[in-house]
């Protein structure tokens, strides 16, 4: 009985001794003290605005309220860069993210009594400050806005990439900047300095691609677009080579009109070379 009785209290002791362990482990690793977020605002609210599209004077946007049908208004915002909706009167839009308009919306709303935790939503209806200009051989251009900085490679490839009917380069215009003709090829080499950003108000331009043409004994003749450094040599192979009744020793070149009497495959092609396969003699 007696050696019971001395297991149990040693028992006991273990378990008190455990617990005691157990609930105090800051001793152990006491905590860091909390740190108080910041009164004025970071760079991280400047992120919050550059996680959206910036607003502007005359964007159109449509304000409402979740389960709120009287509070639903949709407006232009004015040169102000101001906005008027229901209770609230002109309340400022611009230079803010929809994201950022709607939070601040919702506080001021909860703070005047109005609503109880609204939750404020802000659609755009029309894009009208902020966008780039995209004309010219693409696949849809037009009028696109942007909401961040974009790489011009990624502008073009939302537009669905130049057609082939453009030329082989793209002529870039900024808003505030000198243009700049730069090469289709040389934004896929992953090289950022031939691929600037743009920014609102930037026009980007794909004109048409200068032609020469290619008749004859050649597999596919046709109109073709010019490429830099392209050669006659080349010219051919891009018209599907010479045919078995033809041959390239006597390729003629018509040029501005005008018939060259040499010609060497090896020299570049220009704007409007008419290049001509003759068929094979014997």
């Amino acid at each position: 009985m007696r050696k019971h009785v001395i297991a149990w209290l040693v028992g006991l002791a273990m378990v008190t001794i455990g617990s005691a362990q157990a609930a105090t482990p800051a001793q152990a690793a006491p905590r860091p003290p909390a740190v108080a977020a910041p009164a004025t605002p970071s760079a991280a609210a400047s992120d919050t605005v550059a996680a959206g599209y910036v607003l502007g004077p005359a964007d159109v946007i449509e304000v409402s309220v979740l389960g709120q049908p009287d509070f639903d208004v949709k407006g232009r915002i004015g040169e102000d860069g101001s906005i008027r909706v229901p209770y609230l009167g002109a309340v400022t839009a611009a230079n803010k993210s929809t994201v950022q308009f709607a939070d601040e919306l919702g506080k001021a709303l909860e703070s005047g009594g109005y609503y109880a935790h609204p939750i404020v939503k802000v659609d755009i209806e029309s894009y009208a400050s902020r966008y780039v200009t995209v004309l010219g051989n693409f696949g849809s251009p037009g009028l696109i806005p942007v909401d961040r900085p974009y790489r011009l490679s990624e502008i073009v490839a939302r537009v669905g990439g130049v057609k082939d009917s453009g030329a082989p380069f793209i002529i870039f215009t900024p808003a505030h900047g000198a243009q700049r003709h730069i090469l289709i090829k040389d934004l896929a080499t992953g090289d950022l300095t031939g691929d600037p950003y743009v920014s609102p108000g930037d026009k980007i331009y794909s004109p048409d691609a200068e032609l020469f043409y290619v008749s004859g004994q050649v597999k596919s003749p046709g109109a073709f677009a010019l490429l830099p450094d392209l050669t006659f040599r080349m010219a051919l192979a891009r018209a599907g080579g010479v045919t078995d009744s033809g041959s390239d020793k006597n390729v003629s070149v018509t040029r501005a009109g005008a018939k060259l009497s040499h010609v060497d495959l090896d020299t570049k092609v220009l704007p409007g070379d008419i290049i001509f396969i003759p068929e094979r003699l014997f």
